[in-house]
């Protein structure tokens, strides 16, 4: 994979500084290991899910942490156990990993769960009242006098 130099673009451009580190960061991870294998859905408009393959692993060997835009999740298998056993051929994978998601703003884990071998993590988007457009009424007439003016012509 060829690597691009985003130096040029952060001298130019203000407040992108996030993005510039997810791209920077997200190639970095390309090229990294890419265990465990996982999907990414979209259910509906603010709702998403990540399905881990997370076989052989158990839920006190799964961590999960959710910080402000990152989700991590950690699987820690004991190498001594398996160094211990006597197999002739060891062709499941059963290796500590960590994998990072990087969240946009407004998403929050809203579910996790195992099953058959699959970690299921729900996400949704929230977005809040604030934040959301709102339409404005247009009324006819005039325009409310402003408060300083209210306050001389109540003097008056």
């Amino acid at each position: 994979m060829r690597q691009f130099d985003l130096t040029p673009y952060r001298r130019s451009t203000v407040g992108f500084d996030r993005l510039f580190d997810m791209l920077e960061a997200n190639a970095r991870q390309q090229s990294a290991d890419n265990y465990p294998p996982f999907n990414l859905e979209r259910l509906d408009g603010d709702r998403y899910r990540i399905t881990l393959a997370v076989a052989g692993f158990g839920r006190d060997e799964i961590e999960i942490t959710a910080q402000q835009n990152l989700l991590q999740v950690k699987g820690r298998k004991d190498e001594k156990e398996a160094a211990s056993s006597s197999f002739l051929h060891i062709g499941i994978a059963n290796r500590s990993f960590e994998r990072r998601f990087e969240l946009a703003d407004f998403v929050r884990v809203e579910d996790a769960r195992l099953n058959d071998g699959l970690l299921t993590i729900d996400l949704v988007r929230e977005v809040p009242e604030a934040m959301k457009p709102k339409t404005i009424a247009i009324k006819t007439g005039t325009p409310l006098v402003a408060v300083e003016d209210a306050s001389t012509v109540q003097a008056a």
